[in-house]
This record gives structure tokens, C-alpha cells and sequence, in this order.
């Protein structure tokens, strides 16, 4: 009859596919319980989005199966998500949030706010804590797609705090000015805005926030990067050859900046723009690609009605884009955390 060291031996041969280092080592494996024919524990891995949760469920049983005596196996999910380990003479972290991700194009147009949104709130819907702040100054879109009325903190005097939609928390300038209001605000002025509304806003508990940044190498842009303590960069581009040649320049901004590029994602794939250019510049930058978007009505309709795509038809292939996008933004934080863990032992 297996007992419980039997079964801890067993897991040690089951590896993390992204971590590549077993679920044992790694402290996945909790309060395991042997009774009877039943083999039960707590298996908590690095975040609610794992994409590989069935791949590691299948090695699980693969690896005890075998075992005497073992008839039934119950594993309790969980998840904790890891902060990012902030660097000597680095930038701070944000109070209460573990990992800033910023979502970033070099040419505007190519839909990097929907993306944003629609990446905040898929990571909710697999479970995790999200922030979303709108760090585009100059032209907040948040507000709409996310469905929450311009200027709603416009009177009060409450000051800027976070608006809840979709189960994200959400942050935008838009907020306090009445609609239709333009900010006409010199560079100075934008990277000091951006910093109050990351610094200046209680979050409460956040697993990641997101930050849709402005298009360009703007003084929001590099604000973020050098006042944030940022786990990575998605970059977005559409496949077009003027788009690409766009978000080299994103790619070549944050390297220099020493940010982490989490990779690259083409959105509006299909027949009016063609596809394969974001991926092709990917393997060109020696970057991942992170997915394929579609250019679909259903996306352009949530973000104007402000019900996200992944909210009003999450079983939608276009949905599906989506969280498989989440799931591998989430995957590259926790790969990345791991790495810098593994440098500093």
C-alpha cells in the first residue's frame, strides 16, 4: 500500500512543462493524504491561467497510477501568482500589485487598447486579480470599451480611484474629465499624469496589471519603463508590412530600456490585411510570437458597446483568441520570474 512519501517520490518524476523542474521541487505539491485507496492533495501552480494545466493533470495520473493500492486520485487546483523580483537600482513596485505587464505598439491603429482590454479581462475570467490602467493620456479609449461613463469621478472630490467592470479594476484619465474634453498636456506633464495614476491609486490586491501604454516612444512610454518595475512587454502589431517595421522599433525601445519582451502578438489577421508578418518579424527578433487575433465585427461591437468580446460571447473562437492569449502572457511572467529566481540562488 502506497503512503503519502511513496507519493511525493512519485510526483518528483512530473516536471513543470514550462518551468521545466518538478512539481515537488518547485512546491506545487501540498498536504498529501493517503486513505485507503484514495490519494488526495493540494497541487497549486504559478497562475490561475496556466495553459498547460491538462498536460501536468495527465502526467500527474501517468506518475501514480502505478502505484499499489492507488484506486482514486484527487487533486485540489489551486494557484499562486509570484511577484516580479524587483533589481538593484531598479525601479520600485507598485503597492499590493506582483506583476506589472505593459501592452505596447510603436503605430497606433492596430487595436493595442482592445487588445489590452481584452487581455485584462480574460485573466480575470481564468481566475486571477487584474488591474487595467489606461496610460494614453492623450486619447483614453478604457473607459468606452470597458463600458464605464466618461468623467464619473469628474465631481465629488474623491480624487482618481478604481472603477470595477468585468471584473477588472480599472484607472483612466477619462475618468475625471467631463466627455469630450481633450488634454492638451506638454510632454513633462503626461510622464508626471501617468506616474500619479500608477503611484497615486490604491489597487488592493492585484496579480497583474495591465497598462495599455500610448503608440510610440512617447514620455508615457518611457515614464513606465524607468518609474515601474515591469515583468514584461506585449507587444501588438496588424500584419502589415508598415505595422512590423513599427513594432521593431517598440522591440528595439524596451531592449534598450531593459524591459522584458514577453513577445509579440498580430491582431486583425485575415484577408483585408493579410497574416504571418507579426510571427515572420518574431522569429526575425528572436522573440515569441504570442498568437494570431482575427479581424472579426464581434471584437469592433464590444469594445464600442463596452462589453469586451470575451465577455459577451466567451464561447466564441474570437474569445478563445483571447484567453489563449492571456494564458500565454501568463505563462511567459511566471517562466521569466523563475528565471530571475534561478539567478539569484
Amino acid at each position: 500500500m502506497a503512503d503519502p512519501q511513496a507519493v511525493i517520490s512519485a510526483l518528483s518524476a512530473v516536471n513543470d512543462p514550462e518551468l521545466h523542474q518538478d512539481i515537488v521541487s518547485l512546491n506545487m505539491v501540498r498536504n498529501v493524504q493517503v486513505n485507503g485507496g484514495t490519494v488526495s492533495f493540494e497541487l497549486v501552480l504559478t497562475t490561475p491561467a496556466c495553459p498547460l494545466r491538462e498536460t501536468i493533470d495527465k502526467d500527474v495520473h501517468a506518475a501514480l497510477e502505478p502505484l499499489d493500492g492507488i484506486d482514486t486520485i484527487e487533486i485540489d487546483w489551486g494557484a499562486e501568482v509570484r511577484g516580479t523580483l524587483g533589481r538593484e537600482g531598479g525601479p520600485a513596485s507598485i503597492d499590493g500589485v506582483k506583476n506589472v505587464i505593459a501592452v505596447a505598439s510603436n503605430k497606433g491603429g492596430v487595436g493595442k487598447s482592445t487588445v489590452s482590454t481584452n487581455l485584462a479581462v480574460s485573466l480575470a475570467k481564468l481566475g486571477a486579480k487584474v488591474g487595467l490602467l489606461d496610460a494614453d493620456i492623450t486619447g483614453p479609449n478604457i473607459p468606452t470599451m470597458l463600458g464605464i461613463s466618461g468623467g464619473i469621478q469628474a465631481e465629488g472630490g474623491g480624487g482618481l480611484h478604481t472603477v470595477e467592470s468585468h471584473g477588472v479594476k480599472a484607472v483612466s484619465i477619462g475618468f475625471v474629465l467631463p466627455e469630450g474634453t481633450p488634454v492638451v498636456w506638454r510632454g513633462p506633464m503626461i510622464g508626471s499624469g501617468v506616474r500619479q495614476l500608477m503611484r497615486d491609486v490604491d489597487w488592493g490586491e492585484l496579480d497583474y496589471l495591465i497598462i495599455d501604454l500610448p503608440p510610440g516612444t512617447s514620455d508615457a512610454s518611457m515614464t513606465m519603463a524607468q518609474d515601474a518595475l515591469i515583468a514584461g512587454v506585449v507587444i501588438v502589431s496588424s500584419p502589415q508590412r508598415v505595422a512590423i517595421e513599427d513594432a521593431r522599433k517598440a522591440v528595439g525601445m524596451f531592449d534598450r530600456l531593459g524591459v522584458p519582451i514577453f513577445g509579440i502578438v498580430e491582431n486583425m489577421a485575415g484577408d483585408i490585411f493579410g497574416r504571418g508578418g507579426a510571427r515572420d518579424a518574431a522569429d526575425e527578433l528572436g522573440i515569441e510570437f504570442l498568437g494570431e487575433l482575427p479581424l472579426d465585427a464581434s471584437i469592433r461591437e464590444g469594445g464600442d458597446n463596452g462589453n469586451p468580446v470575451v465577455a459577451a460571447a466567451p464561447d466564441s473562437p474570437v474569445a478563445s483568441s483571447f484567453i489563449e492569449l492571456a494564458e500565454q502572457v501568463a505563462a511567459r511572467c511566471s517562466v521569466l520570474q523563475f528565471a530571475g529566481e534561478a539567478a539569484i540562488a
